[in-house]
């Protein structure tokens, strides 16, 4: 991508939070895009996620010391390039206890994890009518640091491994494309990150086939 060309918007077409942080670099076009490359770039990826509330970004906008917030997102880029030897080792098949062996040190930062939760209000909007109580359990986290940022995305990716089929989790099949994501269509068909891009990459790739061989022939 050239510098002066916007960069595009953040890509998230998996299914599964953990997929779409793999996806945070990525060849949307023609093109590698990193969405990580600095503490700022982080913090407008884990906004557009959704895995951090926008106080607390802005909180560790105003608090971080010179050069924290890029360190921070070096420690994310190591940890998704970790994350993605696992993914492709082990997409496309379930996930059985021998695994465990290479999850050290996602455990490791998953134990420095600060987690707690207050009863709340249940928001207005969000509350059904026949709920039993006004009142919800809300997640909470303490952000003591930086590099606490890394705690979600931790969570997101343990949250895939204890509750998603690895069977479905796949790479788009097109030839350029680096993109996971998690396949939840009826019979687990999917093979394009996006049907508008890649999906359409490939009509057309074979569109031009047929008119080749049709060429030969004639």
């Amino acid at each position: 991508m050239r510098m002066s060309e916007p960069r595009p918007a953040p890509v998230f077409v998996t299914g599964a939070p953990a997929l779409d942080f793999l996806n945070s670099v990525a060849v949307p076009v023609d093109t590698e895009v990193e969405w990580l490359g600095s503490g700022e770039d982080l913090l407008d990826w884990l906004e557009h996620a959704g895995l951090v509330q926008s106080d607390v970004l802005q909180d560790m906008r105003r608090t971080a010391g010179p050069g924290e917030l890029d360190a921070v997102a070096a420690q994310a880029r190591a940890l998704r390039e970790w994350f993605r030897g696992f993914v492709v080792k082990h997409r496309g098949h379930r996930l059985t206890r021998k695994a465990i062996n290479q999850l050290e040190p996602l455990n490791r930062l998953l134990a420095r994890d600060e987690e707690f939760g207050q009863i709340a209000p249940r928001p207005m909007r969000g509350r059904a009518r026949d709920a039993a109580s006004d009142l919800e359990w809300v997640p909470l986290r303490r952000w003591r640091s930086p590099d606490a940022l890394l705690l979600p995305i931790a969570r997101a990716m343990a949250d895939l491994l204890a509750t998603a089929d690895f069977t479905y989790v796949k790479a788009c099949e097109w030839h350029s494309c680096t993109l996971h994501f998690f396949d939840t269509t009826r019979g687990h068909k999917r093979r394009w990150c996006s049907m508008s891009v890649c999906g359409n990459r490939a009509k057309q790739a074979a569109h031009r086939d047929r008119l080749t061989r049709t060429k030969k022939k004639n």
